[in-house]
């Protein structure tokens, strides 16, 4: 499925059983890191990052074969919608933020073995300005324009005393975006990424985090992570 200026997708879990992901065509991919499932949708590619079948969580996600199943595809440039928790008041569960850096250093996945691997990675500069601009939206809170992004390994939360010691310096967190974000650099993928906020991290708001707290807001946020991939999905 070459095509020229083909765009993927990556979604997660806000937007499992969406209306895109039930309708779209289904195809596999092998790779030599096993076999991925994708979506053709319209004329973008999908990947719900967290598997069609059944659920995958953040540790166990085969990140290898799914950025080499979007090479092999022809996939030119990725967008990518995750959930984050944020590490300050100012944006609060509902907001939508745009990564411009990450924090990872626990964080090495790579294609190679030899000095290859020696990258600078990064969201692509002019991506990210594609993707504020079409996220800038009157049905949208407005995007907020860069800040660091902070990828643990999961599957826990993180605990208040570890939000404490990084909130000076990163703005959000979450568990996949960075391993993506390498990986597609390293295939010479422009990436760049959108972060819905679904909680305050551990210890930032008012009220204690609880699983059941932030189940409901993500519950909450459905309806604009859908109106969000919309929008990807037509994004020039």
């Amino acid at each position: 499925m070459v095509r020229e200026h083909l765009r993927a997708v990556i979604v997660g879990t806000s937007l499992i059983g969406s209306e895109p992901l039930q309708t779209a065509r289904r195809f596999q991919v092998s790779t030599s890191y096993g076999p991925v499932d994708l979506l053709e949708y319209r004329d973008r590619i999908l990947l719900q990052r967290h598997g069609l079948d059944e659920y995958h969580p953040p540790h166990r996600i085969n990140h290898h074969a799914h950025l080499s199943a979007l090479h092999q595809s022809g996939v030119e440039t990725i967008v990518a919608l995750g959930s984050v928790g944020s590490l300050h008041r100012h944006d609060p569960p509902g907001s939508i933020l745009v990564p411009d850096d990450f924090f990872a250093p626990t964080i090495h996945p790579t294609f190679h073995t030899d000095a290859r691997g020696h990258r600078l990675p990064r969201f692509d500069p002019a991506l990210r300005a594609r993707l504020i601009q079409t996220l800038t939206h009157p049905a949208l809170p407005a995007p907020v324009d860069g800040g660091v992004y902070w990828q643990t390994s999961g599957p826990r939360f993180e605990t208040p005393a570890e939000i404490r010691v990084h909130a000076p310096h990163v703005a959000m967190v979450g568990m996949t975006l960075a391993s993506e974000c390498i990986l597609a650099c390293e295939l010479d993928l422009p990436y760049a990424a959108v972060g819905i906020v679904d909680n305050f991290a551990n210890g930032v708001g008012e009220e204690t985090l609880t699983m059941e707290r932030f189940r409901q807001q993500v519950a909450r946020n459905k309806a604009m992570a859908a109106h969000i991939l919309e929008l990807l999905l037509a994004m020039p």
